[in-house]
């Protein structure tokens, strides 16, 4: 698959990297100095886009690549993929009582985790899932007000930034603790710092911030909050299976198989 045009947005893991240029014509788009030039150049023999959390594909540049056929991410996060963009063009991308806002992969991960707590799982998503055997709610306050520990899991998108406002911290309460482990934008930090200093929110567990790497400085002073700088997913072992599942995702695609995480 030599042939096949794979652009990588930037640098992001080595072990992915110097597997992609094993399989596939690997562009490095960060190291190209005239990045019109070489969208102009290549743009007939690009099929693939390589991205991560911070660097992906808007619409422009999916215009720019007529051949493109699909975009992998190096993340679970896809908010800077445009993502109507995709579809238009036909692209295809893939004890304490916790409440669960998206019960995706990551979400019913997290839930089976808990269990081993003997936590009582409640969660909110788009659709309720049945067959899961934990307790929908149709909304995030609802879901907040029965919860004691509220973990923010979901995909951001226009519909979910701010999805925790204060509305929500209010509904968690001065015992509830908030985590997030999805996205900064999730959470109206300015309303999260507010509710934390006044005692209205028990307290918080981030791993992600709304303007990374930006960190609100009241944040640091408050001993009912744990900070970590967006590595969640930072083990040797997780950020290789990321890069298998980029290189599976593509590998399955030119194959002609369906894809192992499609998003759209």
């Amino acid at each position: 698959m030599e042939s096949i045009g794979v652009l990588m947005m930037c640098p992001m893991n080595s072990y992915l990297e110097n597997e992609l240029q094993k399989r596939y014509n690997l562009h490095r788009f960060w190291t190209c100095p005239e990045k019109s030039v070489f969208l102009e150049t290549h743009r007939s023999s690009i099929r693939a886009i390589v991205g991560n959390a911070s660097v992906g594909a808007d619409a422009k540049l999916i215009d720019d690549l007529p051949k493109l056929e699909i975009i992998s991410s190096f993340s679970v996060g896809v908010d800077k993929i445009d993502l109507g963009k995709c579809k238009e063009k036909g692209i295809r991308f893939s004890g304490k009582s916790v409440g669960i806002i998206g019960l995706g992969r990551i979400g019913a991960a997290i839930a089976k985790r808990a269990q081993g707590f003997s936590c009582p799982i409640n969660y909110y998503s788009r659709t309720e899932k049945p067959d899961v055997g934990y307790k929908y709610y149709p909304t995030v306050v609802e879901l907040a007000q029965n919860s004691d520990i509220l973990v923010v899991a979901c995909a951001l998108t226009d519909e979910t930034r701010h999805i925790v406002n204060r509305e929500v911290m209010d509904a968690l309460g001065a015992k509830g603790v908030l985590i997030n482990i999805g996205r900064g934008p999730h959470i109206d930090e300015k309303e999260m710092v507010k509710a934390l200093t006044e005692g209205r929110l028990g307290g918080a567990g981030l791993d992600v911030f709304e303007q990374e790497p930006h960190v609100p400085e009241e944040l640091f002073g408050l001993e009912n909050v744990v900070l970590l700088p967006h590595v969640a997913s930072a083990t040797v072992e997780t950020r290789t299976a990321m890069a298998d599942l980029v290189m599976g995702n593509l590998d399955a695609h030119f194959a002609g198989k369906p894809l192992l995480t499609r998003v759209v």
